[in-house]
């Protein structure tokens, strides 16, 4: 079975196309099993959140981070988590 890692995504995204475009950084911590999925994460969350389509968010910089480094608490609480039982 795959270990779940954390990758930080950081990059731009182009917010309120329509009306007045505005191009935002962003920095986000993601739980995937690799790059691509967490690359399909950050897509599919700004686009059902703010409806940016894909090609306007632009990925500077993907890497694996250790779970000391992370910022998010939510995601540093979940990394700490054995298993979890619904």
């Amino acid at each position: 079975m795959s270990e779940i890692k954390i990758f930080m995504v950081r990059g731009t995204a182009l917010f309120n196309e329509s009306r007045f475009p505005t191009r935002q950084k962003f920095v986000k911590y993601i739980r995937a099993l690799n790059e691509k999925q967490a690359l399909e994460k950050i897509c599919s969350d700004f686009g059902s959140k703010n409806k940016i389509k894909r090609y306007n968010i632009k990925i500077e910089e993907m890497r694996e981070v250790k779970p000391e480094e992370i910022n998010d608490k939510t995601i540093r609480d979940l990394v700490k988590l054995e298993k979890i039982i619904l």
